[in-house]
């Protein structure tokens, strides 16, 4: 059963993932390998608001008190690296 108070910023912790995810793993291989920068012209803008939203999300949370300053500061960190959103999901929002 998801938490209805947490439920928002779950959900931004997976499309803000997902799309670190599509810009590393995707789009910059086609960049660089395939000599492709379209891509990354695409996901990039779309993972920075994806990226905005879930750092508002968790400044949202933290100031309603539904999350304390420490899953505040990991979520923050968890943001930067490839499926850091998804461990932080399921191991600090259950």
């Amino acid at each position: 059963m998801i938490n209805p108070d947490l439920k928002w910023l779950k959900i931004a912790a997976l499309f803000e993932g997902t799309s670190l995810i599509a810009l590393v793993f995707i789009a910059v291989p086609f960049k660089y390998w395939l000599e492709m920068p379209q891509l990354v012209k695409v996901i990039g803008p779309v993972h920075g608001a994806l990226f905005v939203g879930f750092i508002a999300t968790l400044l949202v949370h933290f100031a309603l008190g539904r999350i304390n300053s420490r899953l505040t500061g990991i979520g923050a960190i968890a943001s930067f690296i490839p499926f850091g959103t998804f461990i932080y999901k399921v191991k600090f929002l259950g």
